[in-house]
């Protein structure tokens, strides 16, 4: 069997292209997972074995948030649960491309648990406001409810701008002079996506031990993916609508 260090060189190099992704994701989760697909790949599980455990790790945590009364040991746990599963959550695909065992179910069942994933969190937050928090006014209780509504339209609508995209482009011929090298992948616009990361969305959950700031981190956060899905709606519907016209 290969040696530890062989496969995260592989995996490596099999490793999806960065455009479009924050430097949490670039620095820290995929990292991550290569470590997690490394290691699963040594136990020989397959990248559908490795998606249930991401869930796993995310459903604890979720259901921690709604079941147990904010700490900060509980929220250390939390974090970490989230942390995990989302890295695990990277490893599922690298292992897949390792291994060439990836296929439509296994892209089905991943974003599966990722919408799953984002319904749930934000149901828990809910849950946890309703039973521990002290909430200044009931008007808070909306404040997961339009979380969820913003999470789940900018995942939706994403999927559908890869999806339409693939579609619109397939069969086309490419374009005079072939593709070209590569473009070099902006730091700064790496840097700009980090409020709408996962991963940097999961550090919220750091500061469950005191409610009140807690309360306002997540607002803040709220308010910012708000921001972001505009952004992103109006980008995704121009760049369509420039492949259609193309």
């Amino acid at each position: 069997m290969e040696s530890t260090g062989t496969v995260l060189r592989e995996l490596r190099g099999a490793q999806k292209s960065a455009k479009g992704v924050s430097l949490y994701s670039r620095y820290v989760n995929r990292p991550a997972g290569r470590i997690f697909a490394a290691g699963a790949f040594r136990l020989g599980m397959t990248p559908n074995q490795v998606t249930s455990v991401s869930a796993l790790f995310t459903f604890a945590a979720v259901a921690s948030v709604a079941l147990a009364r904010p700490t900060w040991a509980l929220a250390v746990l939390v974090y970490l649960g989230l942390a995990v599963g989302f890295a695990l959550d990277s490893a599922d695909g690298q292992l897949a491309r390792l291994t060439g065992r990836g296929g439509p179910d296994g892209e089905w069942l991943d974003h599966v648990v990722d919408c799953a994933k984002m319904i749930l969190v934000h149901t828990a937050v809910l849950i946890s406001f309703h039973r521990f928090f002290a909430l200044p006014a009931d008007g808070w209780l909306l404040l997961p409810l339009g979380f969820l509504f913003v999470a789940v339209l900018t995942f939706c609508a994403g999927l559908l701008r890869e999806q339409l995209g693939k579609a619109a482009a397939a069969g086309r011929p490419a374009p005079d002079g072939g593709a070209g090298p590569p473009r070099a992948v902006s730091r700064l616009r790496a840097a700009a996506l980090l409020p709408a990361d996962y991963g940097v969305f999961c550090l919220v959950f750091l500061l469950l031990g005191d409610e009140t700031v807690f309360r306002i981190g997540y607002a803040v956060l709220a308010a910012v993916h708000a921001l972001f899905l505009v952004a992103f709606l109006v980008k995704w519907f121009r760049e369509l609508k420039a492949l259609r016209a193309g």
